[in-house]
């Protein structure tokens, strides 16, 4: 039992002053007030919240089925206990899953030769780098400005898939309260501006290692062939470096590593969208107040719209870009309908923040492709 359970049950006044309490309960580590408060749930919170924190306990108002209040105190963890095993799982089988996509996708390593030989898929090592990198350091802002704040952030998780990554991406959760627009805004925009540093870097490397070799059996093999088209923001960098990033000779492609700025730029478009609690929803939730729902509501009829525009005017399939804004439509729906993450204390931002938020959304702009994946025959 941590250090706060033990001690007496924390009976700071300033929930007295609001809350008519008629029972204290241990549920385990938590601490349960029942009675019934003289101000609405949020007003509650935000008057009890810095007492029971300053006491080292977060805190949330839930409501039972006979109408009394209950505060509920917990523990404030402001560490990792113990090994993180379940990052950890993950983490080990996202780099197996990387490396194998990577190999067979990537570098056109055979599967008979991967079967024979598994370490082969060491080959891709410099594509998992790139992946992961990216999507690791992305994470890490968010943990790093989480606890900055005091907002008790989990570790990253990164998620193991198949092609044409090896992986879904990487996500932490955050299970504390927050505190004030300044912390969500912080932690919101910590994660993509992280990300971009990181893809920029991992694209300057992807460029300055040149043309990648395809194997001619690849070449002789004919079928489809998925096409990742280029963010505006590694064309530029290509052309500060004047280096290409396609080749008229079929034998030379784009560097591996290249995909993994790729998947840095694509993702940060994808976690920018304005909302629930996605980045964007976090930003702007920071950057406007409860306007940012009125706005949200918006961004799933703008990603039909792409979908609809892309299959319609420009014929293009549901493997072509079409189905993916189709998803994320839904997608955004559904995260719209469950809300953005609602600060404590919501007085607003000053101007040098609004700046930097601004300056993140035009980056995320610089990522943006309206069509990010096409297919074509060989």
């Amino acid at each position: 039992m941590s250090e706060a359970a033990a001690a007496d049950p924390p009976r700071p006044p300033e929930l007295d002053a609001v809350f008519h309490c008629s029972e204290v309960r241990r549920d385990g580590d938590r601490i349960l007030y029942y009675g019934v408060s003289d101000v609405g749930e949020r007003e509650l919170v935000r008057r009890v919240w810095p007492a029971f924190r300053e006491a080292g306990y977060e805190v949330q108002v839930v409501t039972t089925d006979s109408g009394l209040d209950v505060v509920v105190a917990s523990p404030y963890s402001d560490g990792i206990d113990g090994v993180p095993w379940l990052n950890v799982a993950l983490f080990v089988a996202t780099v197996v899953s990387t490396l194998l996509v990577g190999a067979i996708a990537w570098y056109y390593v055979p599967i008979p030769v991967i079967r024979e030989t598994p370490l082969a898929v060491l080959q891709a090592w410099p594509f998992t780098a790139a992946v992961l990198g990216v999507l690791l350091t992305h994470e890490l802002g968010h943990y790093a400005l989480g606890r900055y704040h005091g907002v008790d952030v989990s570790l990253p998780y990164v998620i193991p898939f198949i092609l044409p990554f090896g992986t879904m991406g990487a996500i932490i959760r955050m299970r504390g309260q927050m505190p004030d627009r300044e912390a969500l805004f912080d932690i919101g925009v910590a994660g993509p501006l992280a990300g971009l540093a990181a893809t920029i870097v991992v694209t300057v490397v992807g460029l300055l290692l040149g043309p990648f070799t395809v194997p001619q059996s690849v070449l002789g093999g004919g079928g489809q062939v998925i096409i990742f088209n280029n963010p505006p923001l590694l064309d530029l960098i290509a052309a500060a470096l004047n280096q290409p990033t396609g080749y008229t000779d079929p034998t030379k492609t784009a560097h591996p590593v290249i995909m993994g700025a790729w998947v840095g730029m694509f993702f940060t478009v994808l976690n920018l969208l304005p909302v629930g609690q996605l980045d964007g929803g976090h930003i702007v939730r920071a950057m406007v107040g409860r306007r940012q729902e009125t706005l949200a509501a918006f961004v799933p009829t703008a990603l039909f719209g792409i979908s609809a525009y892309l299959y319609f005017v420009r014929d293009l399939g549901l493997n072509e870009s079409v189905g993916l804004w189709a998803f994320w439509g839904l997608f955004s729906a559904f995260i719209a309908y469950r809300g953005p993450a609602n600060p404590i204390d919501d007085s607003a931002l000053g101007p040098r923040r609004i700046a930097v938020g601004v300056l993140t959304f035009a980056l995320g702009l610089l990522c943006f492709m309206l069509v990010p994946i096409q297919v074509t025959t060989l």
